[in-house]
């Protein structure tokens, strides 16, 4: 609630804060249970928070009501039911974007995310539904992988960032010119320490010529009530940036407390110095799932740190770097 106050405060103080405009690189369009407040909603919503363009996905997965439950879960973690693999998800993305204006459309970029990530034919499957629609799809992702409670409930293995079925869609979105939005998360509910790192690393140093969208930066929302600050992360970040020139980082929600912005709303220096030294490789996401009534503050929530960098930076960060990171010949917006 402080961080909303102070947000709020500083845009009373600088209006200016209040008239940038942000790509939103990681939307879902649906929630777990593939529901969505719609298109005009969401079109409202951007309109409010001066979101220019979004990365709009849906999700891969689905939450089962299951049979001895007598109320519908609201949420994955409502109860113990499992999730399941959920391909449709694209189908809804489509064509709820099919049904907008032309100049509506060009706010959106679509990304691909319904497949299982555990299975070899995924790859396949990617493949012809990018030809089913050429042009269209923007992206992959968010892909699940390590993904603490998420992965938990699936059905089957735990999927990791570079098993078999992964490698084979990393080598179609280079094929495709496709940016990857990955959800791998650093370690688990109980390690301090980065306890899945390698499977990334794995992932970045075979696939060179695919382009990472590394979601949360390896956190979320559940590691955080176990875990509260990484304080390995920040060195971490820093090493893979200087290391793969194909990693991007996704500053979506979860990173603003307890990295980016300490609990008196004074961004955190260390995070803005990262900034200065890699300009290019950061791009902002709301996360939101079907729902977008808070859109526009979970954006705006990021403006106490780029006040606090350059222009230029901030304008990177806030727009330029996600349109080059579209296809190539996508990215001429």
């Amino acid at each position: 609630m402080l961080r909303v106050f102070l947000t709020a405060l500083l845009l009373l103080i600088n209006p200016l804060a209040h008239a940038r405009s942000y790509i939103d690189g990681h939307l879902h369009y649906v929630d777990f249970f593939q529901e969505s407040e719609g298109m005009q909603a969401l079109l409202e919503a951007m309109d409010q928070g001066n979101i220019s363009h979004a990365a709009i996905m849906g999700i891969p997965v689905a939450k089962k009501w299951q049979e001895d439950e007598p109320k519908k879960p609201r949420y994955y973690a409502g109860d113990d039911a499992a999730l399941y693999w959920y391909s449709a998800t694209d189908s809804y993305v489509l064509h709820a974007i099919q049904q907008l204006k032309p100049e509506q459309q060009k706010r959106f970029f679509p990304f691909l995310s319904g497949f299982n990530a555990n299975d070899k034919n995924s790859a396949a499957h990617i493949r012809r539904t990018l030809q089913m629609n050429p042009g269209f799809w923007q992206g992959i992702g968010e892909v699940f992988t390590r993904h603490d409670d998420v992965t938990a409930l699936m059905h089957g293995n735990t999927p990791r960032a570079n098993n078999e079925a992964m490698m084979k869609v990393y080598r179609v979105a280079a094929e495709f010119d496709l940016p990857i939005l990955l959800h791998s998360n650093i370690t688990s509910k109980r390690e301090r320490n980065p306890l899945y790192l390698e499977e990334l690393e794995d992932a970045l140093s075979k696939n060179p010529k695919t382009r990472f969208i590394w979601a949360h930066a390896g956190t979320s929302m559940e590691l955080h009530r176990h875990q509260e600050e990484l304080d390995f992360l920040l060195p971490l970040i820093q090493r893979l940036l200087k290391e793969h020139d194909n990693l991007y980082i996704d500053l979506s929600w979860t990173l603003i407390e307890p990295y980016l912005i300490d609990e008196q709303g004074k961004p955190n220096p260390k995070w803005l110095k990262l900034f200065k030294d890699y300009p290019d490789r950061f791009v902002l996401g709301s996360d939101v799932v079907g729902r977008f009534d808070n859109l526009g503050e979970t954006m705006q929530g990021f403006e106490p740190v780029l006040e606090a960098l350059p222009a230029e930076v901030a304008q990177a960060i806030a727009e330029d770097n996600f349109l080059k990171l579209l296809p190539r010949q996508s990215s001429k917006l």
